[in-house]
């Protein structure tokens, strides 16, 4: 069963490379803000995984409920902060882009 949990982590790795691909190009801010809260979301499963493979599940629970907290505490302030400060309107975004192609 170990081997089962021990793939499943390794696949929940490659999507996070995958997603990452997203925060590092993605055409606006609220894509990139996306991307990271999928980051941490798959992270807090890949942390619940390790805890079964090491047979120490309660102990990664907390780890991983403290990381989903901060996770989306930090995706809140992200999208607030940007809201506030006015940078996010994706209607002006869409038609730079247009105006650019």
């Amino acid at each position: 069963m170990s081997t089962v949990f021990l793939a499943a982590a390794i696949a929940l790795l490659l999507l996070i490379l995958l997603s990452l691909v997203r925060v590092v190009g993605g055409p606006t801010v609220l894509d990139r803000i996306v991307g990271v809260n999928v980051i941490g979301t798959k992270t807090t499963i890949v942390l619940l995984l390790i805890g079964l493979l090491y047979g120490q599940v309660g102990m990664f629970v907390d780890i991983a409920i403290a990381y989903a907290l901060l996770n989306f505490i930090a995706t809140l302030g992200a999208t607030k902060f940007f809201l506030r400060r006015k940078s996010v309107h994706l209607q002006d975004e869409l038609i730079k882009e247009k105006e650019a192609a």
